[in-house]
């Protein structure tokens, strides 16, 4: 089996599944796709995925290529194909509750902060997509400060990282690329602190990708 994970350095979705590959210890090739230029609306990926969005999963099985999109969908058929170390709790309520914490993430902010949206924000609000962005940050990240510290241990459930921390640690560093004061959410700031010590997501942090800008470059 083969994974190649269609990926740019610093789509907070892309990261984290690379961040998932990482924690289940799984081989894969990065493939990028420059969102800058545009790559991602030419034909050739719109085949792979209709929405013209990173990431996609190729999974090249012996003559079945399989395509996975959305990294939610991604995260889970990974969990469920290779169970060990699991991504999600072994309890029913366990579950729910990690799920919901990535939903925070995935539906709750990183929605408002998407480069189409921050582009027409622009648009119609010349000056205003940092602005924009920064606002729903904070207001999601309180919410999840206080959902997450109910019941983290060392990671956001429990004390083995999982797919919870795959969805905050990147938006941790999104914020900051807004200016977000991050002050007000210890919690999350001490579950990034133990991601960070893991190799996993060192490898998938956008620094090591390889198409990141070269040093001074980056947009």
């Amino acid at each position: 089996m083969k994974l190649v994970l269609r990926s740019y350095w610093r789509s907070s979705s892309a990261w984290r599944v690379r961040i998932g590959l990482g924690l289940k210890g799984l081989p894969h090739e990065i493939a990028p796709v420059n969102l800058l230029v545009g790559e991602q609306f030419t034909e050739a990926h719109l085949a792979r995925n209709p929405t013209g969005q990173v990431p996609v999963l190729e999974v090249e099985d012996g003559a079945r290529t399989l395509r996975l999109v959305q990294s939610m969908a991604i995260l889970e058929w990974l969990d469920e194909r290779f169970p060990d170390p699991p991504l999600l709790p072994a309890d029913l309520d366990g579950r729910a509750r990690v799920r919901a914490l990535a939903e925070h993430v995935n539906s709750g902010i990183q929605p408002h902060q998407n480069s189409v949206v921050l582009k027409r924000i622009g648009e119609l609000v010349p000056g205003g997509a940092k602005a924009w962005a920064a606002h729903w940050n904070a207001v999601g990240l309180a919410a999840l400060e206080a959902a997450v510290r109910d019941g983290s241990g060392r990671f956001c459930h429990g004390d083995a990282p999982g797919l919870a921390d795959c969805y905050l640690v990147p938006q941790l560093y999104s914020a900051r690329r807004f200016d977000v004061d991050l002050a007000p959410f210890p919690t999350l700031r001490r579950i990034e602190q133990a991601c960070a010590a893991l190799a996993p997501f060192q490898a998938a942090h956008p620094d090591r990708q390889p198409d990141h800008p070269p040093e001074g470059r980056t947009p």
